[in-house]
Parts: C-alpha cells; structure tokens; sequence
C-alpha cells in the first residue's frame, strides 16, 4: 500500500522541479520601474533645455521672439567676433580659479576646526549655515548696500576711522568690484564646501591616528600622510561641485553690478544674459559655449586628479 502512493510522487517531484517559474510582467522589467522617473526627470529637465538651447543657437530670432529662419554658424561667427568675449573669458577663468581654491582652503581649515572638541561648536556650525540658507541674491544685494558710496556701511566706518579721506565707490571699478565679488562668492559657498570636508574627517577611523602617534609620527607627518589621502574623496567632491556652482555664478555678479561698466565685471554666464536684450541667438551660443566649457572644465580636473585612482 505504502509502496503505490509513494510511486506517483516520485514521479512528480522531476516534474514540478523542471517547470521554470513564471515571471510576473512587473520582474521581467528588472530596476527600469524604479529608475524610470529618475530618467524621465533627466530627459526633460537637463537633456530638453540642452536640445533647445542648441537648437535656438542656429536660429535667427527677433527681438520680440519670432523666429525668422536658420542662421546657420552666423550667430557663433557674431560672437567670437564680439570684442568684449576676450576679457570676459579672462575674467571667468580668473573668477573661477580664485573663488574654488580661497573656498576649498578656508573650507579645509573651517572643517578641521569644528572636528575639535570645544564650547560652543554646535553653536558655530549652526551659524555656518546662514549664508547658505539665506537666499545668494539676497545677500549680494545686502553686499551691495553695505558698499553703496552714499550711505553704505563701510564707507561710514571707514571714515570715521580715518582709514579713507572719503567714500568711494567700491563697486563702479572693476579693480575693486572683483575683490568685494570674491569675497561674496566665497562667503556663500564656504558653508556646502566645510561641510562636505567635515563629513569626510568624520569618517576616519580614530585608532589609525592613534597608530600614528604609537610609530612616533609628527602632527604635520599625520595630517600629511593620513589625513589628506583619506580626505581625498571628499575633497574632489567639493572642489568639482565648487567650479560648477562658481561658474555658472549668475546672481552674485548681476546682484552687485550686473556685469558694468559695461561687460567689465562681467563672467560667461552674465555676458550670455547681456547678450539677449540684442540677439537672443547669439546669447543661445554664448549658453552652448558655456556649457561646452564648464564640462571640458570638470573633465579636465578629473583627469588631472586622477579621481578614480587609488593613493599609492
């Protein structure tokens, strides 16, 4: 009895184990339900504007936003042709280089100073925050009353300090409305930058220093050999964002100068703005050779880190 009921389930147990299992419709897809917003997101909210800002650069369009036709390559050859794009592209370098590497180096020591133990540093790191919170705009408008010649803050001070004869217009020259436009440009992104650097110091391990000081290394020796190298990720993420956001720096230079005297304090990005009040195809150009720069740019500094290398 017992040997004829066991027969069929013998059989059945090849069977059932050699039927392949039916994949809903939803698995078969894998991740793509998952992603797919992200890349929608993408497609319309980056690869689009790309697209047409491409498109509109070999268009020829009328003051009031009509399109008359193609262009062809005339709005590029207009704007090489323009006679202010070689200072400003001088100046953008210089704005860029200057603006990344003053934030990067009081970032790092802003970083090292709030991964001490002292009193009150909840209280500091809180208040780095405020110029990141606060609105770019906003505050290079608040710059800019405080530099104001008339009744600007500084000027008072200054003056009743006998450190000047007289108020000066600090933001009608370029030699002085670049420093006070750094400043600025440094001010708001030194809070993201420390931060960043400061996550990065948080996530080495105590007992590597500890081993240091045991093998009789020197601060210097420690902070050179240990600290920088495991810094190093965090460090090329919050200089590549930095030369993005500095960049492409629009509302502190259009806040306190808007680019004047003429195109003098102006960058790429402030330039390109200027350019649509006379063609709105030439400033479509001036967008894409933007765009080609700063991605040439972040490649180039990637390649020179060699940010995908391990530290010998």
């Amino acid at each position: 009895m017992s040997h004829t009921t066991a027969a069929p389930d013998a059989a059945a147990g090849p069977t059932t184990a050699a039927a392949a299992p039916r994949r809903p419709g939803l698995e078969r897809l894998g991740p793509l339900p998952w992603i797919a917003p992200a890349v929608l997101l993408i497609l319309l909210v980056v690869l689009w504007p790309v697209y047409e800002m491409v498109h509109t650069s070999f268009l020829r369009i009328s003051s009031s936003g009509f399109v008359r036709g193609s262009a062809g390559l005339d709005k590029y050859r207009k704007l090489f042709g323009e006679t202010d794009l070689g200072h400003v592209l001088v100046s953008t370098v210089i704005w860029t280089v200057v603006v990344v590497a003053l934030t990067m180096l009081l970032s790092l020591a802003l970083a090292q100073l709030f991964n001490q133990q002292f009193p009150g540093r909840r209280l500091t790191r809180w208040a780095l925050i405020a110029p990141w919170a606060a609105s770019v705009l906003m505050t290079a408008i608040g710059f800019k009353w405080m530099l104001n010649q008339t009744a600007g803050v500084l000027n008072t001070a200054m003056t009743d300090l006998g450190l000047i004869d007289g108020p000066k217009d600090w933001l009608g020259s370029p030699t002085t409305a670049w420093p006070w436009m750094m400043v600025v440009a440094v001010f708001v992104s030194l809070p993201f930058t420390t931060y960043t650097l400061l996550a990065g110091l948080q996530t080495v391990p105590g007992e590597v220093y500890e081993a240091a000081r045991v093998d009789g290394a020197s601060t210097w020796q420690t902070y050179r050999k240990i600290t920088l190298p495991l810094l190093r990720p965090a460090f090329l993420v919050g200089v590549v964002i930095n030369l993005i956001n500095v960049f492409n720096s629009f509302p502190i230079i259009w806040g306190m100068t808007q680019g004047g005297p003429s195109s003098a304090t102006a960058t790429t990005t402030v330039f390109m703005y200027q350019l649509k009040d006379t063609d709105i195809g030439e400033s479509a150009a001036m967008s894409v050779v933007n765009f080609a720069l700063v991605v040439l740019m972040v490649l180039v500094f990637l390649k020179v880190s060699r940010w995908n290398e391990e530290e010998s």
